[in-house]
């Protein structure tokens, strides 16, 4: 199933590449589409601006109404929060930006990449830009995030004016797991949230992680630590990925079986911003590739199979009311009010970085 996946995304971003640069035959509208989305942005930022300073905010990116919607309220809340900022958001993912623009799985919706947002901040010049990272883990998405800061503060289009940039004061929010330090708050205040489940059963969370061969800032770890913390405070806790290596669901259940754990209750939480396709499908789907038995593959992972499936068939018995509000939803992270303070918290600590190198000197 990931292999499948890999490749289809390959292929959307090569055609989600090929529709951001494309041009109009015509002679009179020969603008390409990177100048639509400049012109787009940029009417919006003068449109909105109301004061001397900007927070971006920069998720991966969704298709999905119910992230929308979180994302929207994230919005609102930092707008109330600080307010002598305006506030926007934006998607890192051309190819989720691509399928909202398509009204894939709800309205159509125009989602924007950091780069003409940073770019429209320089035009009317913002006196600071506060870019906040909406992303878990410090991982191959946040380094997106970065460079998209680098490239501006050292304008890289070339058409940003150097004084300006001299000037302005560019700070950066980091993610929700940035630190150890991090690791630990974001454990209590999940407990907060699960405690409850994780008294009645094993208490599983569904994270992104990075492929072994991207794993970008080695913030992995990040999986590993929240675990270990949150087995500090309740031993029911288990932390596993859709994408780290040595840590998926297969993975989860080898580490349940030493710890005693071989029947009973499981529940489930997506450990993401948002609830979306990983957390519909991977996590709580129909997906089952169950036909007397599972066959695990090279890197140790049983695919074609969802969570909820793969316990079901492993003899845990599945509860749905970690993972889903009273009408039946999956919930993402932003979901929660105490997790949002979390990330504003971040921003509320963002500092000037070093844009000539790397956030982290291990790289």
């Amino acid at each position: 199933m990931k292999k499948i996946k890999y490749l289809m995304l390959a292929m959307m971003a090569i055609l989600a590449t090929t529709s951001f640069t494309a041009c109009s035959d015509d002679d009179d509208d020969n603008v390409s589409n990177m100048e639509r989305y400049r012109s787009a942005v940029e009417k919006t930022v003068k449109q909105q601006k109301k004061h001397n300073k900007a927070i971006l905010l920069v998720a991966f990116g969704s298709t999905w109404q119910q992230a929308y919607d979180a994302f929207d309220l994230t919005q609102q809340e930092y707008a109330q929060e600080f307010s002598d900022y305006d506030v926007f958001l934006s998607f890192s993912s051309a190819i989720c930006i691509n399928r909202a623009a398509a009204g894939e799985n709800t309205a159509k919706r125009s989602f924007y990449e950091p780069k003409y947002w940073l770019e429209a901040f320089g035009r009317v010049q913002y006196e600071e830009i506060i870019i906040q990272s909406m992303q878990v883990i410090p991982g191959e998405e946040y380094g997106r995030v970065v460079n998209a800061v680098k490239d501006f503060a050292n304008n890289s289009t070339g058409d940003i004016d150097d004084k300006y940039l001299s000037e302005v004061t560019i700070k950066l929010g980091t993610p929700l797991m940035a630190t150890e330090e991090d690791v630990e708050t974001l454990a209590k205040e999940l407990n907060k949230n699960f405690s409850k489940y994780s008294q009645q059963g094993a208490m599983l969370f569904m994270g992104h992680g990075n492929p072994d061969e991207y794993d970008t800032y080695k913030a992995n770890v990040r999986y590993t630590q929240l675990e270990n913390a949150l087995q500090e405070i309740n031993g029911n806790y288990y932390v596993g990925t859709v994408d780290m290596a040595d840590n998926f669901k297969v993975q989860v259940r080898d580490r349940m079986i030493e710890n005693g754990f071989t029947s009973g209750k499981v529940f489930c939480a997506p450990l993401m911003s948002i609830a979306g396709d990983h957390a519909h499908n991977d996590m709580a789907g129909d997906d089952d590739a169950w036909d007397d038995g599972f066959e695990i593959n090279e890197d140790g992972e049983v695919e074609d199979t969802s969570w909820k499936n793969y316990f079901s068939h492993m003899g845990y018995t599945i509860d749905a009311d970690a993972y889903t509000d009273d009408k039946g939803i999956v919930k993402g992270l932003l979901e929660y009010r105490n997790i949002r303070d979390l990330y504003k918290a971040h921003t509320r600590r963002a500092a000037v970085v070093d844009y000539y190198h790397s956030m982290y000197p291990e790289e």
